[in-house]
């Protein structure tokens, strides 16, 4: 459904550009017609010779084109609008649901191993990149105030007061 209305929003902004570059093209063709132009150097403007049938072509073309445009290309811009923010609030939901998780693992590790927590043990029970973890685990630190022992190989303990 959603690819329908990407191709439907895609269709309606493409129409309605089109009747509006047509309209705007029949406009500047109308104002050229209309244009007088010198004969001779002595006249200043020959004569008014003009293809009345033409001129109204042209009127007719581009009152049209503008009618049948600016709709199209509102709801155009109507649908891809409306399809930008429900992808925004499902990608919101996503991210939250996301977190959601994420946060219950990491309380259930608090729980589980008594305050003290590690990036590889977090990032295997998370199932995220180890930058990730580190990331995720050093925010949770500051927000707690949590304590760090690095190891002698490097690797850093995380110690939450429970």
């Amino acid at each position: 459904m959603k690819t329908a209305e990407k191709l439907a929003a895609g269709w309606l902004l493409t129409l309605g550009f089109m009747f509006l570059t047509l309209s705007v093209s029949a406009a500047i063709e109308k104002n050229s017609i209309l244009k007088p132009i010198p004969i001779s150097t002595e006249e200043e403007y020959g004569r008014d010779f003009q293809n009345k049938e033409r001129i109204y072509v042209l009127d007719y073309t581009a009152r049209q084109s503008l009618i049948f445009g600016v709709p199209t290309l509102i709801l155009g811009g109507w649908l891809s609008l409306g399809l930008y923010r429900q992808s925004r609030q499902e990608k919101k939901a996503i991210n939250q649901q996301v977190n959601d998780h994420l946060q219950s693992i990491f309380y259930q590790m608090l729980q589980d191993n008594k305050g003290r927590m590690t990036v590889a043990g977090f990032a295997i029970k998370s199932q995220l990149p180890a930058l990730i973890a580190r990331e995720y685990l050093d925010e949770k630190a500051k927000e707690f105030n949590a304590n760090f022992k690095v190891s002698e190989e490097g690797a850093i303990s995380y110690h939450f007061e429970i």
